[in-house]
């Protein structure tokens, strides 16, 4: 569940404060003025750290001279990056070296790893935009690592990987904040757990890690359950927003060479003599079809229409949402004919080294050798998109379970607000599957009103969910296939698999080396990527009125006219932002994927069309950039995997919100 602004009512100076009853889920709370920095608002997140607006030119605003990407000044075409060839030639027309399905935090991590190199490279992914699996329904959580077993690949990788994040953020500019987490004992039982998680923590080289007393616990976080005697503190976690982390990493990608294809959904993969042989299902929604169809237009996006839609036809209209990859792949010393249809078949021919690396999609299937994996489902969330937090600036966690793990938690978002959960349900059980959304609401208000039992769940906005691959043998599978030695798994990445993506992606070349793929480096690689968002000091040099007022033509010329537009009035998202963002170097014909780029929508009022209407104003845009009709662009799904009633919550479910959180126990 997603909270605006909420109000708390603050503890006393000894920490004890006046109970409430409470829902458990995700929450936002108002934080005292001097402490709220949300990222955008007189400054921003630059490497763990926060950097004010005057200090933003040549840290977080590099000159664009020095960025991959800046100086583009087109759109992509249809469900490709512009590098992408559209095809229709012989099997010998393209050839890859590697090939990755998957477009989420751990194929990006690999992709743009990959484009450090002289290769060429192409990533396919089955949704109609990066990031729209595992990554999407992320918390976004840099984890530190000391709750891992040790020896197992979850420590080997989260540590190193959480170390990178500075770096990575400095040359990609996503936003990471660097601020800490606390995992919370309330009692003597507890408290041997946190010295456990500490001896774990060392094991596994986490450092700078210490346990903290209730009167230094308080003063870190004053809203915390009165009943908290101490914490593990771990400096070192940190968050991000996970789908602009991962946007990031593919957009850099690309920009140094990798070719990206969307709505690629792979069905099969045999090995053919000296190839691989993945049949890839291109598809697209069915109103774009229709509306295509209507105009008299291909529906594959090229001209003229007289082609129609080949093999494709029936796939494009009855996917009329996003497809779920059912695999990520990469495939390396490959060639791939590609043809004009909608639904085409991919040939991959390799050389003696071919290899293919399986990475972890939202629901993994592997009917070979190997441990089966299953999916995690349905991570629900609770995320005030605009509201300030005061549940904590740190992440907190509950001491965790032996058997559910980490469990719901309390954490801060570089946009200031306060996500509550996950849950955490096992889909192949009937009673997860079972559950209510009432009694999910319920689950998470419960668990967290535990933590930080201070917030107005009047304020909810909006509910999300995920789902996540999990493997039966408890562990991420990172290895060679035991059927094919050129043929990597990389699967079942949970929790703490963002955290750990960096360090997974250098582990992942170093495999394909020693599968023998050579990798002299790209000496064209640009490391650095500029933002989209641009922090603002207030409404300074912004205007807001009604549509066509303010807008531009979309040429250079009227630049500063596009820097001065307000399209989203609750995040102050602005006409040039929006045309940043198309014109960067990954492909969107949607309002969702602009809203996952620049936040609008994702304010308090989640783009009512009675408030300011912004996610009218951005189909709008993204028609005359795209040169298409407005009928031609996508819109934000509904009900998509929100546990709310109604897209906009009225006063009644308010209300029942309200009592779900007084029942909480």
């Amino acid at each position: 569940i997603v909270f605006s602004a909420a109000r708390l009512t603050p503890p006393d100076h000894t920490g004890v404060a006046r109970a409430h009853d409470l829902p458990s889920s995700i929450l936002s709370f108002r934080r005292p003025a001097d402490r709220v920095r949300d990222t955008g608002v007189k400054g921003a997140y630059y490497a763990g750290h926060w950097v004010d607006l005057e200090d933003c030119a040549g840290t977080y605003q590099p000159n664009p001279s020095e960025c991959s990407g800046c100086a583009k000044r087109s759109t992509c075409p249809r469900s490709r990056s512009r590098n992408a060839p559209l095809g229709g030639g012989t099997d010998d027309d393209v050839v890859y070296d590697v090939v990755v399905v998957g477009a989420g935090c751990i194929g990006g991590a690999i992709v743009r790893e990959l484009s450090r190199y002289d290769l060429r490279v192409l990533l396919l992914e089955s949704a109609d935009d990066v990031s729209q699996g595992a990554t999407k329904g992320n918390s976004g959580i840099v984890h530190a690592g000391y709750d891992d077993a040790p020896g197992s690949l979850h420590a080997k990788f989260c540590w190193p990987g959480n170390q990178m994040f500075p770096q990575l953020d400095r040359e990609l500019r996503f936003g990471y904040q660097l601020n800490g987490s606390l995992v919370i004992a309330t009692d003597e039982k507890e408290l041997k757990v946190l010295d456990e998680l500490m001896e774990r923590g060392r094991k596994n080289g986490v450092e700078r890690l210490r346990i903290v007393g209730r009167e230094e616990l308080f003063e870190m976080e004053p809203a915390l359950n009165p009943k908290a005697i101490a914490a593990l503190h771990s400096p070192d976690a940190g968050n991000v927003i996970p789908y602009e982390f991962a946007i990031a990493l593919v957009e850099n990608a690309v920009d140094n060479g990798v070719e990206l294809r969307i709505r690629r959904e792979v069905t099969d993969i045999k090995r053919d003599g000296g190839s691989f042989v993945v049949t890839a299902r291109h598809w697209e929604p069915g109103n774009y079809v229709e509306a295509r169809k209507r105009m008299g237009k291909s529906v594959d996006g090229s001209e003229p229409a007289g082609g129609g839609v080949g093999k494709g036809a029936v796939a494009a209209i009855y996917r009329l949402g996003v497809a779920v990859p059912s695999l990520a792949i990469a495939a390396m010393g490959a060639m791939m004919a590609l043809d004009g249809s909608v639904d085409g078949d991919a040939r991959l021919r390799s050389a003696a080294t071919a290899a293919l690396v399986l990475v972890a999609a939202v629901v993994l299937l592997l009917r070979s050798r190997g441990p089966s994996v299953s999916l995690r489902d349905l991570v629900d969330r609770c995320s005030p998109p605009v509201g300030k937090g005061d549940g904590g600036s740190r992440t907190i966690f509950p001491c965790p379970d032996p058997v559910l793990g980490k469990g719901v938690l309390v954490q801060t978002t570089l946009w200031g607000n306060l996500i509550l959960g996950p849950t955490a349900r096992d889909v192949h059980l009937e009673e997860a599957r079972g559950m209510s959304r009432e009694s999910i609401q319920e689950y998470i208000l419960s668990k967290c009103k535990q933590l930080c039992p201070y917030f107005d769940p009047k304020e909810t906005i909006h509910a999300f969910c995920g789902a996540r691959a999990k493997s039966s043998r408890g562990d991420w599978i990172i290895e060679p296939s035991a059927r094919d030695g050129h043929f990597i798994h990389v699967a079942g990445i949970d929790s703490p698999g963002l955290a750990g993506s960096p360090a997974i992606a250098l582990e992942v070349v170093r495999l394909l080396r020693a599968a023998g793929l050579e990798t002299p480096p790209n000496v064209s690689f640009n490391p650095n990527r500029a933002p989209i968002i641009t922090p603002k000091a207030g409404m300074k040099g912004l205007k807001m009125g009604p549509v066509g007022k303010n807008d531009s033509n979309g040429t250079d010329a009227e630049e500063a006219v596009m820097a001065s537009n307000v399209i989203c009035k609750c995040e102050k998202v602005t006409e040039l932002e929006v045309v940043r963002a198309m014109r960067r170097s990954l492909p969107i014909d949607s309002s969702q994927a602009i809203r996952k780029r620049t936040r609008a929508g994702m304010g308090h009022c989640q783009g009512d069309k009675e408030n300011y209407n912004c996610e009218c104003r951005v189909r709008a845009i993204i028609a005359r950039e795209n040169g298409v009709s407005v009928e031609e662009v996508g819109g934000r799904p509904w009900p998509a995997t929100s546990t709310l009633s109604q897209r906009w919550i009225d006063d009644d479910e308010k209300r029942d919100l309200e009592a779900r959180m007084a029942a909480a126990q």
